[in-house]
C-alpha cells in the first residue's frame, strides 16, 4: 500500500539542505504541504542563506505546495509565529521533524561552555520549541506525527561531540515522556539516528561513502515515521538503505541483603546484575520501580 501525505501538512526544521531537503522533496512528491524552515547558517551555526527558498521552489517547480520559513529554532516566539504561518496558509500542522543541528566538535578538554551550551540548544531546546509550538494544535485536531533526530553519538558516543551527544541523547528522552503524553491525541512521537552524508559530515566521510549516504538512503524512515501508521516511541537507525532499531533496556538485577547490600556486594555480583539474560524494554519509568517491586516479592 502507498504512503500518502494528502491532505497533510508538514513543519521540517532544517529543511535547506541534506536530510531535511530530502524530507522536504519526498513528502511534497507524496502530497503534502510543507514548511521549509531554515536559519540558513554554517555548519557552526553562524551566518545566513536563502537556502529554504530554493527548496521551496524546488517544490513548486515539481508541482507542490511549499513556504519558506527562516526563524531560529532557538527562539520560542518565531516558532510559534511559523506554526501559526502554517495554520493561516493551509488551517493545520499535522507533522513536524526537528532536524535542525549545528556541530562544533572539540574534544572536553577544550571546549569551551558557550560551545556545549549553544549545541545544546539548538539541538534540544530547538526541538523543544517547534514541538511546544505545534503541540496545542495537534492535541485539538486529534492528529500529530512528531520525529526527533538522535544520533548515534548520543545512542553510543563519540570522541569530540559531548555536547552534541548530550543534546541527542536527551532528545530520545523527550520522545519517551512525549508519546506518553501524547497517545491519548493521536500524537505519535519517533525517534531517528541518521547517518548521512550532509553539509554536517562531508569533511568526515571518504567520497565514495559519501555518495552511499545519500540523505535519500535515510528518507524513508523519516518518512514511515510520521506517516499516519506510524509505530510511536521508536528509535530507528537509519543509512546507506540499511535501517535498524535502537532500544534502552533493563536487565533482571538481583536483591542484595546484609552484608551484600555495600559497594563490596555490588562488586562480588556485578556479573549477575549486568547479565542480560531476560532483560527488559520499560515502556515507561514507571515500569522500572514495578521490575524492582516484583523482584522484591520473588
Amino acid at each position: 500500500m502507498t504512503i500518502s501525505f494528502e491532505g497533510r501538512v508538514a513543519i521540517i526544521t532544517g529543511a535547506g539542505g541534506g536530510l531535511g531537503r530530502a524530507y522536504a522533496l519526498e513528502l511534497a512528491r507524496r502530497g503534502a504541504r510543507v514548511v521549509v524552515n531554515d536559519l540558513g547558517g554554517s555548519r557552526d551555526g553562524t551566518g545566513h542563506s536563502d537556502a529554504a527558498l530554493k527548496v521551496v521552489e524546488e517544490i513548486e517547480a515539481a508541482g507542490g505546495e511549499a513556504l519558506s520559513n527562516g526563524g531560529s529554532v532557538t527562539e520560542y516566539d518565531q516558532m510559534v509565529a511559523m506554526v501559526e504561518q502554517a495554520r493561516e496558509r493551509w488551517g493545520r500542522v499535522d507533522i513536524l521533524i526537528n532536524n535542525a543541528g549545528v556541530l562544533r566538535d572539540k574534544s572536553f578538554a577544550k571546549m569551551t561552555p558557550e560551545d556545549f551550551e549553544f549545541v545544546v540548544k539548538v539541538h534540544l531546546i530547538g526541538s523543544a520549541n517547534c514541538t511546544k509550538a505545534v503541540w496545542d494544535t495537534m492535541r485539538e485536531q486529534n492528529y500529530g506525527r512528531i520525529l526527533m533526530t538522535a544520533s548515534s553519538t548520543g545512542l553510543y558516543g563519540n570522541f569530540g561531540q559531548a555536547n552534541y551527544g548530550a543534546a541527542k541523547l536527551g532528545l530520545a528522552g523527550l520522545t519517551k515522556t512525549l508519546y506518553l503524553e501524547g497517545a491519548k491525541h493521536n500524537i505519535k512521537v519517533n525517534t531517528l539516528a541518521p547517518t548521512a552524508g550532509t553539509r554536517m559530515t562531508e569533511d568526515i566521510f571518504p567520497s565514495e561513502a559519501f555518495k552511499a549516504f545519500s540523505p535519500e538512503t535515510v528518507a524513508p524512515a523519516a518518512l514511515y515515521l510520521v506517516s499516519e501508521d506510524a509505530p510511536t516511541n521508536a528509535i530507528v537507525g537509519a543509512g546507506a538503505g540499511v535501517f535498524q532499531a535502537a532500544y534502552v533496556t533493563l536487565t533482571q538485577g538481583v536483591h542484595l541483603t546484609g552484608d551484600a547490600l555495600s559497594p563490596e556486594g555490588i562488586a562480588a555480583h556485578w556479573a549477575e546484575i549486568t547479565d542480560r539474560a531476560g532483560e527488559i524494554v520499560p515502556k515507561s519509568g514507571a515500569e522500572q520501580a514495578m521490575s524492582i517491586m516484583a523482584r522484591l516479592q520473588g
